[in-house]
């Protein structure tokens, strides 16, 4: 079992950087995927940034690449995204998420299906 648990959310102006952290906890061996979704308001669950295990495979939602960055401390497990020139667009709920399931590929890495293990989420709010 994982626990994941994110932080680093708030209100932000348009153009504004924030930086999402998520601790993980557990069975963190057991990880094949790990990454960031959101829900807007009305919307369904968005595949945001995703890491492979190793590190190897990255995947970015064309709505994001370019503007947000995703990274991992592997000394406390803690995965990061580090989001810049935010638009309102972006106002979502960020969540952390990791699939424990089976290796996939890279564009599955942003369907939500196979991710398994969830955090509760962070706000994020991009407004003047």
């Amino acid at each position: 079992q994982l626990q994941l648990v994110e932080s680093g959310g708030g209100l932000v102006a348009p153009g504004g950087s924030l930086r999402l952290s998520c601790a993980v906890s557990g069975s963190t061996d057991d990880i094949y995927d790990i990454g960031w979704f959101r829900v807007a308001r009305g919307k369904g669950r968005e595949g945001v940034s995703a890491l492979s295990k190793t590190g190897g495979r990255i995947y970015y939602s064309t709505s994001v690449k370019g503007r947000f960055t995703i990274s991992r401390d592997i000394t406390n497990y803690t995965l990061y995204l580090q989001v810049d020139n935010l638009v309102p667009e972006d106002t979502a709920v960020y969540y952390c998420a990791a699939n424990t399931m089976a290796t996939i590929t890279l564009k599955s890495m942003g369907v939500a299906l196979w991710y398994n293990n969830w955090g509760q989420g962070t706000q994020v709010t991009v407004s003047s």
